[in-house]
């Protein structure tokens, strides 16, 4: 039998909810429980089976079930609020970002990202950068900023993950039916509209796509269109798939591809945010823009791209930033170094360095650091990672002055927020809990809900979570060829609502350290087997397929759980997405987080199951260290924030660490009971850990954050470089220039300094005179400023306060170019301090005062 075509069949809904199709195309309702049940109340078992898709629901549902939805009174009570609600959202001309910048409300911010996860019926997101993506698109959305999200859309997503009879992860892939899904073709004159890129040879086609998520679109490309050929259109097959030639590619179409897609439908964004260095190649399009349509030279285009280019860096560690060898790099962009008229060379330099093993690449994160004026970690550790770990790119300056600053992660807490959790605030908080997400001390109202209603909201939450997981045990086991009789008796056994209970899901990478609480075999048996407070733990996550080691530890896990004493009380649920950890986070009583220090740029699944009430046990990393350091009473720390001499001995002192205080602070507060039966203690834990971790790590305050520090400001200077004809940034290039190229001229004369020698004594109020001479060579004094760099130091020499400057005045002009500067240095605290001097490149429109990375320091 051969078939000739497929038809996609819209449903006929009822004239009265005709508008849940819209809906379904909006994913405003991933966020609003109760939208979602306009549809899981028509029926709950295909709402389930088509995995909370609204778009396949529609396509699958019976008619006569939307006529009766349609003439049923309750139902079509909830619709009715429901949609007051979409439409005052939708509608609202009042938002945070109009009220606190009224006069940039046209201003569009172009966010750029690899993955994004937005909702698992959409699964084109691997992990946590994915996840953050979609939560920043959404509290983008709330909070009314204008924003316009670029991405690449995967035929066949992220891996399925399949974990087979005998413990090993295998990795399935779906093709995805786009028609089912909540996205729409973008379309022009009846037919999907286009955009093409000429690579090695040939010009490669891409569809583009739109996502809706409340006010905010998403643009998605795909080159899965006739046009290509066969290899081209496999480019968008998967996320994180393929060879290194698959991955520039994907790279080169998310980034320049991205930008042309942006300026095919009218797009004009005043800022361009980078999360991460997937889309770097978006700087290179703009520039050759400008180049071409503005008559700018590369350095003057250069310089403008900078001035709104952001860039959010996500990783800890060299290996982890994408890099291409050199020669690929020639093979995609010869044509592009040619046509912005630069040499080769120039152009490598852009993103060159050196590799562990000494071989020259071309590295994405530089190449980022280098186009952008902005640039951020993702929590105050990891600023302070990523500035050392990128000091080359800055090398003659010390790490804590280089110009990454920090802005940590946070949730976009509507999304993960249990309903039932979400009522409980509603009762005893009041509606307005919504409005105040970022506000800490509103949420010292969580002490107002009584104890017995919190514990009941979190027992009703675990007891769904542990049906979830059997549910998934039993299909798993199925697959796996077990008897229904040994299914159903292994069901009965596996995980008690009464017993304490601890979540691990994540990527499983190995310096995330997923076996760590099994390193003392014997001793973690012991602590889950006690007969009268026994511990069980619910493990999730996928491990990349290209990583072995990460699949080794699913698999060691799997055989774990299937040993003696750890029967029903381990257990690792199979192919992790949102919808797996949502169970998890909304119900497991510990959240365990154990990744080798100080490698978690981030981490955000902890936020998510705090706000919850469920309560942290994580090492000092990532967004944690903030949050123990706020309030150590909102979890439990695992280590100290110290280097350890290896590997084995920071894994050692970790596991003991989680043993003890398993054993004499976490299980024993947990089953600790007063006379009405209730963890009393316990539950003011849980308290602290929401009204401390809510309102301080959500995407309210994390979005709200980039606005001012970011977003803004780079606005600002965008338009100032773009006046009068890019006058400030053909200056800025022409300065820069002039100062690489007599830099080398500058010298601070040893012999001017004074005072010199030990232990120099002054008073704080009277503070010290000290002055020196400098050669500026054909530089003016108004192109440097002389600094004194000094530090407070204690009789030892250890260093207690760094990177602390006192810029200095010109006294008096020397000739020939030798200039006398002093300035009265007055620390702000006495002690014991030491200096010197240096001379820094100063011009009032660099982005940031140590952007060239130029220091001439005294010698």
């Amino acid at each position: 039998m051969k078939f000739v075509g497929t038809l996609k069949v819209e449903p006929q809904l009822p004239e009265r909810i005709k508008r849940l199709k819209e809906l379904a195309y909006n994913l405003w309702w991933s966020w609003n429980y109760e939208a979602q049940k306009l549809y899981s109340k028509i029926n709950p078992l295909l709402w389930e089976k088509v995995y909370h898709n609204p778009v396949k629901f529609l396509l699958e549902i019976d008619q006569n079930s939307l006529i009766r939805a349609s003439e049923n009174k309750n139902y079509l009570s909830l619709y009715d609020s429901v949609f007051e609600k979409f439409d005052s959202y939708m509608n609202a001309k009042e938002t945070w970002f109009t009220r606190n910048f009224p006069e940039y409300s046209g201003k569009i911010i172009a966010y750029f990202s690899a993955e994004y996860g937005l909702h698992e019926s959409l699964p084109i997101y691997s992990g946590g950068l994915g996840v953050l993506s979609g939560d920043h698109i959404k509290c983008a959305s709330d909070i009314g900023l204008p924003l316009v999200g670029v991405g690449l859309l995967y035929k066949q997503g992220y891996f399925n993950q399949r974990i087979n009879s005998e413990g090993w992860q295998e990795a399935v892939y779906y093709s995805m039916d786009f028609n089912q899904l909540p996205l729409q073709k973008v379309i022009e004159n009846n037919e999907q509209v286009k955009i093409s890129l000429d690579l090695p040879g040939r010009k490669v086609w891409a569809n583009l796509w739109k996502i809706k998520a409340g006010r905010v679109e998403v643009i998605l490309l795909d080159t899965n269109t006739p046009e290509n050929r066969a290899e081209d259109r496999w480019f968008t097959s998967q996320l994180y798939g393929g060879d290194q030639e698959m991955r520039i590619t994907q790279e080169i179409f998310l980034g320049m591809g991205g930008v042309k897609a942006l300026r095919r439908l009218g797009y004009n964004p005043a800022v361009w945010h980078m999360n991460e260095g997937h889309s770097v190649f978006l700087g290179l399009e703009r520039i050759r823009e400008l180049v071409i349509n503005e008559n700018l030279s590369f350095d003057e285009a250069l310089e403008y791209v900078r001035s709104n280019n952001v860039f959010t860096t996500h990783t800890p560690v060299p290996a982890g930033n994408d890099a291409f060898p050199l020669n690929l790099q020639a093979k995609y962009f010869k044509s592009y170094w040619e046509s912005v008229k630069i040499p080769e060379s120039k152009f490598m330099d852009l993103g060159k360095e050196i590799d562990p093993h000494g071989y020259q690449i071309f590295s994405l994160t530089v190449l980022a650091l280098k186009l952008s004026g902005r640039a951020n970690g993702v929590s105050e550790l990891h600023g302070h990672v990523s500035r050392k770990l990128w000091q080359k790119v800055w090398e003659q300056l010390p790490a804590e002055e280089n110009p990454i600053i920090h802005i940590t992660n946070g949730v976009h807490t509507e999304s993960w927020i249990a309903p039932e959790m979400a009522e409980l605030f509603d009762k005893y908080l009041g509606k307005e809990w919504r409005n105040n997400l970022d506000n800490p001390t509103f949420w010292e109202k969580v002490d107002e809900i009584p104890d017995e209603e919190l514990w009941a909201t979190h027992r009703l939450l675990k007891n769904k979570m542990i049906e979830f997981v059997r549910s998934r045990a039993k299909v798993e086991w199925i697959r796996h060829g077990i008897s229904f009789v040994e299914i159903e008796r292994e069901l009965g056994k596996l995980l008690d609502p009464e017993t304490l209970t601890i979540g691990f899901a994540r990527r499983f990478a190995t310096y995330k350290r997923a076996t760590l609480i099994f390193k003392d075999i014997e001793r973690i048996k012991k602590i889950l087997g006690d007969s009268e407070k026994p511990v069980q733990i619910v493990f999730s996550g996928k491990a990349h397929p290209k990583d072995h080691p990460g699949q080794e530890l699913i698999k060691r896990i799997f055989d774990i759980a299937k040993q003696e004493g750890f029967k029903g009380k381990v257990f690792f649920i199979e192919d992790y997405d949102l919808n797996v950890a949502r169970f998890l986070i909304q119900g497991v009583d510990v959240w365990l987080n154990t990744p080798r220090r100080p490698l978690e740029a981030s981490g955000t699944s902890g936020q998510k199951a705090a706000i919850n009430g469920c309560i942290n046990f994580s090492v000092l990393d990532g967004w944690w260290k903030e949050a123990y350091n706020i309030n150590p009473q909102a979890g439990w720390s695992i280590g100290q924030e110290i280097d350890y001499p290896n590997e084995e001995i920071q894994d050692k002192e970790d596991a003991m660490e989680i043993y003890y205080k398993l054993e004499n602070e976490i299980v024993p507060m947990f089953y600790e009971r007063n006379k009405n039966g209730l963890p009393e203690k316990w539950i003011k834990k849980m308290k602290e850990s929401i009204k401390t971790i809510l309102p301080r790590f959500s995407t309210d305050r994390m979005v709200k954050e980039y606005t001012s520090k970011m977003y803004i400001p780079a606005i600002n200077q965008a338009e100032i470089f773009r006046e009068d004809n890019y006058k400030v940034a053909k200056h800025l290039s022409l300065w820069k220039n002039y100062i690489n190229t007599l830099w080398n001229q500058v010298y601070i004369e040893p012999e001017s300094v004074y005072p010199v020698g030990d232990l120099i004594e002054t008073t704080l109020s009277e503070g010290v005179k000290i002055s020196c001479i400098v050669r500026l060579g054909g530089l003016k004094s108004e192109d440097v400023q002389v600094e004194v760099y000094y530090r407070k130091i204690d009789d030892k020499g250890n260093i207690i306060q760094d990177n602390l400057c006192c810029p200095m005045k010109v006294e008096e002009d020397l000739g020939n170019g030798r200039i006398k500067f002093s300035t009265i240095l007055k620390p702000e605290n006495g002690g014991r301090y030491e200096f010197t001097i240096r001379v820094i490149p100063f011009n009032k429109y660099l982005t940031h005062p140590y952007e060239m990375g130029l220091v001439c320091w005294l010698n």
